[in-house]
C-alpha cells in the first residue's frame, strides 16, 4: 500500500507533459539557477539589503548598464533594475538559468518555436546569454559562464537553490519548462489537503529548481486577491544554508535582519526556513539544504541539494 501510495504521488508530481527523449537528446545542458532580476524603486535602500543583510558583492552589471550585480557565487546572483515608469505591481523582470552552450540552447529554442527569443549578446569576460518568453508571457533568460567563473563567497549563503514565479495554467507551462526544457519532477505541497500550491522542478542537469507558485483553481490562492505584498512572496528566490538557526541568530547578533522578516520555521516540505524581504517587498527564502522532517502531500522524487 505504501509503495502504491508513492508511485501515485511521483505521477502526480510529474503531471503532463514530460519530454520525449529524442527532443531532450538535441538540448544542451541546463545546469542550474543563474541569477533572479528584480527591479527596484530605491536602489540606494536595495544596495542596504543585498550587501549589508545578505553580505552579496556587489558588481557592474553587463547584461543591463542601468542595474547592478549582487554576487553570492561567481556564477549565481539578484540582478537589481531601475523600476521602469508604469511598471505593475510585479518587481519581477526575469529569471535566468545556466547553460554549458548558449548557442546551441538559442537554436534549439529557435527550431522548436519558442516566443521572444532575441539575440545572443556576450560580455568582456566571455559570459554569453539571450533571452526567451514562457507561455505565460515571462521573461526568461539562459547564460552561460564564463570558462574561468569560480571563487569563494563571504556572502550570507554562496549558493542560490531554487527560483519561484507566479504560475496561472500548469499545463502550459510545463509544457515549456518540462516538455521542451526537461526540468524534472522534485516535490509538490500546499497550505491544505486537496489543493495544489506548490510544484518544484528541477533543472535537468542539476540540483536547482523552479517553484510554481500557484494561484488560481486548484490552489488556496484566489487570483483575485493577490496583491503587491504577494506578488513579492511568491516571485522569489530562496539561499540554501547549512544551519538555519545559527543563520538566522548571526543575522540577529549582527543586526543584519531585514525589517520584514519571519521564521525560523519548518516548511511544508520538512525543511528549515527563514524568509527576509528586501525594501521592495521581494522575498529571499533562507532554506537548509536537505529535509529533516517528512514532507506533506508528496515525497521527493529526486536529490535534493547538499550544499
Amino acid at each position: 500500500m505504501i509503495r502504491r501510495a508513492l508511485m501515485l504521488a511521483a505521477i502526480m508530481v510529474a503531471g503532463p507533459g514530460m519530454a520525449p527523449a529524442k527532443q531532450q537528446a538535441d538540448r544542451p545542458p541546463i545546469t542550474g539557477v543563474s541569477h533572479l532580476a528584480i527591479y527596484a524603486a530605491d536602489l540606494g535602500a536595495s544596495d542596504d539589503f543585498y550587501r549589508r543583510v545578505l553580505g552579496a558583492r556587489k558588481v557592474a552589471d553587463p547584461e543591463d548598464p542601468r542595474g547592478v550585480r549582487y554576487l553570492f557565487s561567481e556564477t549565481q546572483f539578484v540582478e537589481v533594475l531601475p523600476l521602469p515608469k508604469g511598471q505593475g505591481m510585479s518587481r519581477l523582470a526575469h529569471i535566468a538559468y545556466t547553460t554549458t552552450d548558449a548557442t546551441a540552447l538559442r537554436r534549439y529554442l529557435l527550431n522548436h518555436g519558442t516566443k521572444g527569443v532575441t539575440a545572443l549578446s556576450s560580455s568582456a569576460a566571455g559570459e554569453r546569454w539571450f533571452a526567451a518568453r514562457d507561455p505565460e508571457g515571462n521573461a526568461v533568460h539562459f547564460v552561460q559562464p564564463p570558462v574561468a567563473a569560480g571563487g569563494t563567497s563571504t556572502a550570507v549563503s554562496g549558493r542560490i537553490i531554487h527560483v519561484g514565479q507566479v504560475v496561472r495554467d500548469r499545463a502550459l507551462q510545463d509544457g515549456f519548462y518540462r516538455t521542451l526544457l526537461g526540468f524534472r519532477p522534485y516535490w509538490f505541497g500546499a497550505m491544505k489537503d486537496g489543493a495544489t500550491d506548490w510544484i518544484s522542478q528541477q533543472v535537468p542537469e542539476g540540483t536547482d529548481w523552479l517553484e510554481y507558485m500557484m494561484v488560481g483553481p486548484g490552489s488556496t490562492v484566489d487570483e483575485k486577491r493577490v496583491d503587491a505584498r504577494l506578488m513579492g512572496v511568491f516571485n522569489h528566490l530562496s539561499l540554501g544554508v547549512a544551519d538555519m538557526k545559527a543563520t538566522v541568530a548571526r543575522l540577529t547578533a549582527e543586526g543584519r535582519l531585514s525589517p520584514r522578516h519571519d521564521g525560523p520555521q519548518m516548511g511544508r516540505d520538512g525543511k528549515w526556513q527563514a524568509n527576509l524581504y528586501d525594501p521592495d517587498g521581494t522575498r529571499v527564502e533562507l532554506m537548509e539544504f536537505q529535509p529533516v522532517a517528512e514532507p506533506c502531500c508528496s515525497p521527493f522524487t529526486a536529490t535534493s541539494p547538499t550544499k
